[in-house]
């Protein structure tokens, strides 16, 4: 490697995250950051099983699309608005013509069944499981991107998502008509000058700008956290464009596609497809990590992984937050939140939420938000302030996990060495109870 590539990928790896942002332009600092952002998407995309989260929603979508694009269309018809719904799938499935034609038979076939009564009992539950194991997989990997270990209550799952199926075809319906006002402007605005390739404009940048505002909603209501509108914006727009350029890539490479439609005929339009599936949620999956370091960038801390840290290390950040969250509650002020910690404490924000999930599930701390997602989730004490003592904290969080041996000890540790290991583990624990966490604030 010659000497210019090794300063390069030194710049890349430690140089770049140690340049300190007040003693740069702004105009660099931004370029500074744009290129941090892609760093980091590029190395969790790849490192983090993201590529394997696109393969198991490609999977659950092809079992789980006829059964939503059903309800989508049986939902329209019941606004009598079918017709347009079932050009719209088939324009937004213009580089599979093939698989959207026969999804579209496959619907109004299970549409016809169904009306008859004929999909009833094992055949409905199973169309209604694959669309819900289709749903909390792309919760899943969207809160896997965020690092939320936290899920949607069963009730929110079921509102949220009913909400959902029945705005999506009034959205479509209302996205449609403005297509069709548009183009007939667009026809007596011909003979202007100006305002006729104007609209004509406006017309080819309609598909982009509905797919990236599909792509914004995404990254901001998937995930189970708050997302900031601004964080989620570019990505969406780069995430949108970059469908459309798949979905134009597709249309002009059939040419290219020929013998293999040759060689499998109709059965082509499956793996064609199923590509195309992979490729789009891998776009998503893309966007949706360029939306979390837009909003969780920082400096090269920000790379540091809770897993990476020693036990003691862990146990001595855990004291820090807990002590500042139970000196404000003996203060009487507003809880903490996760990034008021962050911002108070200089922890990386993945850290801090990892620390803070641990002292709530060993019964230290409670999460609770008034407003659910829309919110930022505060924390307090889950217990009285007298009974949160260091010792109790080290001892919790020592004992917490799920693996036990199954194996009788007792006649291995007889001896007079593990009897003062026991005995001088007890006092340690008994000193550090007589510290409470809030006096460390």
């Amino acid at each position: 490697m010659s000497e210019k590539a090794k300063k390069l990928t030194e710049f890349l790896k430690v140089g770049l995250w140690k340049v300190p942002s007040e003693a740069v332009p702004a105009w660099k600092r931004f370029l500074l950051g744009v290129l941090k952002k892609l760093i980091l998407s590029v190395k969790f995309f790849t490192g983090h099983g993201v590529m394997d989260a696109a393969s198991a929603l490609t999977y659950s979508t092809m079992l789980a699309i006829v059964p939503i694009v059903a309800v989508v269309f049986a939902i329209a018809r019941g606004f009598g608005f079918s017709k347009y719904i079932e050009e719209w799938f088939l324009q937004a499935l213009s580089s599979q013509p093939q698989a959207a034609e026969v999804i579209v038979g496959f619907v109004n076939s299970y549409l016809i069944h169904t009306h008859r009564g004929i999909f009833l009992g094992v055949g409905l539950l199973f169309m209604l499981w694959t669309v819900l194991m289709l749903i909390h997989n792309i919760e899943m990997a969207f809160n896997n991107i965020w690092q939320v270990k936290q899920q949607r209550s069963i009730l929110r799952t079921v509102t949220d998502y009913l909400s959902m199926f029945f705005l999506a075809p009034i959205i479509i319906v209302v996205q449609s008509g403005l297509s069709i006002f548009m183009a007939t402007i667009a026809k007596h605005l011909d003979s202007f000058m100006l305002l006729g390739p104007m609209m004509r404009f406006l017309l080819e940048l309609m598909p982009y700008v509905i797919m990236s505002t599909i792509f914004v909603v995404l990254y901001v209501f998937m995930p189970n956290t708050k997302v900031k509108l601004s964080c989620a914006i570019i990505p969406g727009i780069l995430a949108g464009s970059a469908m459309q350029l798949l979905q134009f890539f597709y249309i002009n490479s059939q040419v290219f596609l020929s013998s293999y439609n040759a060689i499998y005929g109709s059965f082509a339009a499956l793996p064609l497809f199923m590509l195309w599936v992979q490729l789009s949620w891998s776009i998503c999956l893309f966007g949706a990590e360029l939306s979390y370091t837009s909003q969780n960038l920082e400096e090269f801390a920000f790379l540091a992984r809770t897993e990476d840290l020693s036990h003691r290390y862990r146990i001595l950040l855990s004291a820090l937050l807990l002590g500042r969250i139970c000196k404000r509650f003996e203060e009487g002020k507003s809880p903490y939140t996760a990034l008021g910690l962050k911002l108070e404490t200089g922890l990386p924000i993945r850290i801090t939420n990892d620390l803070l999930f641990d002292l709530v599930q060993v019964g230290l701390l409670s999460e609770s938000s008034a407003m659910g997602k829309d919110e930022e989730p505060v924390f307090q004490p889950a217990l009285s302030l007298a009974h949160i003592t260091v010792g109790a904290m080290v001892d919790r969080l020592e004992a917490t996990g799920h693996w036990k041996v199954e194996i009788d000890l007792r006649d291995q540790m007889k001896s007079q060495a593990w009897g003062q290991v026991l005995t001088l583990r007890s006092a340690y624990l008994a000193n550090l109870r007589e510290i409470q966490v809030k006096d460390l604030a």
